[in-house]
């Protein structure tokens, strides 16, 4: 499963539950409706429904929920209608857009309704807005890659599986393969339509953008899922773009991509080159992640395997004429002292080809996640406490176990930390640390190395990262919100959110004031 578990990964995680809209203000839901052919939906559906158990199962296996009734939606006034009988019942409610989150935020025991967006799927240019719309249960390969890279040549720099749904994975960041290029996908949210649910119960359909509802704009610029209400729609746009050309209106996708990977056999490799391949890939990636500099045409990834998959794992993809001596110098300092990787293979491929092959998903397989950043590479004591929990002896039953080091910064640390919901805007590296099985009999002892693992690497700083690092929202890990757990005395929204936090809980306070939308580790409103 090695590579294959983290190229899902990648993809992000999240929920379609925050949104945007297409003009200012609040806007009828039979306006923005008015142009569409007929929608999918409503359907409810009920346990004794054919439908039931596929759609309570569209999310990780690991978690299943058993709702009420899940309400399949193909418009922004039937995601109202939905949510307003919900809301008056006195039920539960979550909203689903990929399925694709790492936790139980959808897939809880108390969930009592899902509103599925699976009818939400179109890609279009609005000419209104001079943006592009992006329906809040499309999904990255089929709907967003091949529409706007068929219709204008044109891409998103997000993420790398295909199957991922922009709702969540959008509002969390965005991150992908293109990133240290283009930025994340959240610099590029020009206005987000959200279907909120006010302090008298009243359910209304809202876009926000800079200019109309700031904050709730910049709350879904990196916010995260599940938090303020129901995304339906987000208008794409580069900030510095003019004209009304839609094909100069985001970025312009690259002709080919030198898509790689590589391995390092566990048996040539003793401590001292375990050490040394994992500093040379950090150092290479520091070295090459200034804004705009050519090293940034290249994101890679070190993903450190247990001893029992056999080998680790280097992934990656180069854009541009320059692709394949970039290519060449990384690998060449990657090996330094090191040796020779095996099973190298190099090839380009058209982008869109690429782009949906993406990874295999992530979803039959029950998993643990966890996240980090680093400003620099991991310590010698890190490193060291990598290598001990890697090759320790563990159940085999665990089919993934790793870390995985990808190159972030470039464009991506080119915006202001407080521009965006996004904190973190000074990393070389993001982190992803992974436990990945099948039998739900091992839940409990894969959950224990995956802890102890991340308490061994962060022992410095009390078994979390450093709060001047932090973590990434989209891989959520409800971990970091239960103290018997998290006993670090830095609170989880301080990893995920940095300073950041107080403006998110005051955007809460104001836009779900019944909290209406809430999880593990949801924004909690400001005290009034």
């Amino acid at each position: 499963m090695s590579g294959v578990s983290r190229r899902a990964v990648l993809g992000g995680a999240g929920l379609a539950v925050t949104g945007l809209a297409g003009s200012a203000g609040c806007t009828p839901a039979a306006a923005a409706d008015a142009d569409r052919a007929p929608p999918l939906g409503p359907a409810v559906v009920t346990p004794d429904d054919v439908r039931y158990q596929d759609l309570v199962r569209r999310g990780h296996k690991r978690y299943v929920a058993s709702p009420d009734y899940v309400e399949v939606v193909g418009s922004t006034r039937q995601v109202e209608q939905a949510l307003r009988k919900a809301v008056r019942a006195g039920k539960k409610v979550v909203a689903r857009g990929g399925g694709h989150c790492l936790s139980d935020f959808v897939d809880h025991p108390d969930t009592e309704v899902i509103i599925d967006l699976s009818g939400l799927r179109q890609v279009y240019f609005d000419e209104r807005r001079g943006a592009f719309a992006v329906e809040g249960g499309a999904l990255l390969g089929e709907d967003v890659y091949r529409r706007l890279f068929l219709g204008w040549g044109l891409t998103l720099p997000a993420g790398w599986c295909p199957r991922v749904g922009v709702g969540g994975h959008i509002c969390g960041g965005g991150y992908g393969v293109l990133s240290r290029i283009h930025g994340l996908t959240v610099d590029y949210v020009d206005a987000v339509e959200v279907v909120v649910v006010d302090e008298a119960g009243a359910v209304r359909t809202v876009v926000a953008s800079r200019d109309t509802h700031p904050d709730l704009h910049w709350a879904h610029t990196g916010g995260g899922g599940g938090n303020f209400g129901i995304v339906t729609k987000y208008w794409l746009r580069d900030p510095t773009a003019t004209g009304t050309d839609p094909a100069g209106l985001l970025p312009r996708a690259p002709a080919s991509t030198l898509d790689f990977s590589c391995e390092w056999p566990w048996a040539e490799l003793d401590e001292r080159k375990f050490v040394r391949l994992a500093e040379n890939h950090s150092r290479w990636v520091e070295a090459n992640s200034a804004p705009g500099a050519p090293g940034a045409n290249l994101y890679c990834e070190l993903i450190l395997h247990r001893r029992a998959t056999g080998q680790h794992l280097t992934v990656g993809q180069a854009f541009g004429p320059g692709a394949e001596a970039l290519l060449d110098d990384y690998l060449a300092a990657l090996g330094a002292g090191v040796g020779t990787p095996r099973n190298l293979t190099r090839a380009r491929k058209p982008y869109l080809a690429t782009a949906l092959a993406g990874s295999p998903d992530s979803k039959p397989y029950r998993f643990h996640v966890k996240s980090g950043y680093l400003r620099a590479g991991f310590t010698r004591e890190q490193l060291h406490a990598i290598h001990e929990q890697l090759t320790a002896e563990h159940d085999d039953s665990l089919l993934n176990g790793s870390v995985g080091l990808a190159a972030y910064g470039g464009a991506i640390n080119a915006v202001n930390p407080a521009a965006t919901a996004v904190a973190t805007r000074d990393a070389v590296l993001k982190l992803t640390y992974i436990a990945a099985w099948e039998d739900p009999a091992k839940d409990a002892v894969h959950d224990a190395w995956i802890r102890e693992f991340y308490r061994k690497v962060y022992a410095a700083t009390g078994g979390v990262p450093d709060p001047a690092d932090g973590a990434y929202i989209n891989y959520p890990d409800n971990d970091l919100a239960d103290p018997a757990i998290n006993k670090s005395g830095v609170p989880w929204s301080t990893l995920y959110y940095k300073g950041n936090y107080p403006r998110l809980q005051r955007t809460k306070a104001r836009w779900d004031p019944l909290d209406v939308f809430n999880h593990a580790l949801a924004v909690r409103p400001a005290p009034r």
